[in-house]
């Protein structure tokens, strides 16, 4: 599943806080749905690696750290923070 692969990938930064919210049911009939879901995920996630950094920083790292996986969901909305 898609979702444990984006645990697996983003507890390489160490985090203090991570979820992982698959929302792709919330958007049925919508562009980029999937049956089954696995199309639309929300990521909260605090971490040391972002101390310093900014939001497009943070956002370029999760991207990176996740890879592959990006272009095979269609939304992907983050929520991180240091702390």
């Amino acid at each position: 599943m898609i979702a444990d692969e984006i645990q697996d990938r983003l507890a390489t930064l160490s985090p203090t806080r991570l979820e992982v919210i698959d929302e792709s049911e919330a958007h049925r009939g919508h562009a980029g749905y999937r049956e089954g879901g696995q199309s639309h995920f929300r990521i909260r996630m605090a971490s040391p690696a972002f101390a310093g950094i900014g939001r497009v920083q943070r956002h370029r790292l999760i991207h990176n750290t996740l890879g592959d996986i990006v272009p095979r969901i269609h939304a992907l909305a983050l929520e991180l923070s240091d702390s």
